[in-house]
């Protein structure tokens, strides 16, 4: 049986935020930073928010519980 993993899915929509603040501070979107302009960061809010995507995903497909015997019980 799987079941929904909330700290997983809170965990991912904290990494994709922090992605796109990254991404339009990067861009000169949002000001007062000295990452304000840097395009790197428009790269790495990028990069995490897509990884944020995939956490969430992971925490909303669930996880499978440990019915399986072990070797050796």
């Amino acid at each position: 049986m799987k079941k929904l993993n909330l700290w997983v899915v809170a965990g991912g929509i904290l990494i994709m935020l922090v992605g796109l603040v990254w991404f339009f501070q990067g861009l000169g979107s949002l000001k007062g930073s000295p990452m304000t302009g840097e395009i790197f960061w428009s790269y790495m809010g990028a990069i995490a928010f897509i990884i944020g995507i995939l956490v969430v995903l992971r925490g909303a497909l669930g996880t499978r519980g440990s019915n399986s015997k072990k070797s050796g019980q």
